[in-house]
């Protein structure tokens, strides 16, 4: 992936939380990146996120259990659905639910 998708990928995170993403939205937004991005690269994107909004910083190690966490159990249908269309909402292609 290269930078720039990576950094179209955290304006689109920034646009759909403008005040950062409350805690309650972190599990399904882990997993809608996980559905369509490298680990490394949701790995990238995370830190950027977190970086930015002041959140506080992760190591690669955390965020890749947290991916893993993610990975082995998915969310409530509900909460990826309220995720998915908070980012479609400000132009993210790629927040559509898997099928």
């Amino acid at each position: 992936m290269s930078q720039r998708v990576v950094d179209n990928v955290v304006s689109w995170v920034h646009e759909g939380y403008p005040h950062g993403v409350p805690q309650l939205d972190y599990f399904p937004l882990l997993a809608l990146l996980a559905r369509s991005l490298s680990e490394d690269e949701v790995v990238k994107v995370a830190q950027s996120v977190l970086r930015s909004t002041g959140s506080g910083t992760a190591a690669r190690a955390e965020i890749h259990a947290a991916i893993h966490v993610v990975t082995a159990q998915e969310p409530d249908p509900e909460e990826i659905l309220r995720v998915a269309s908070r980012l479609a909402s400000v132009g993210w292609p790629l927040a559509a639910p898997a099928r």
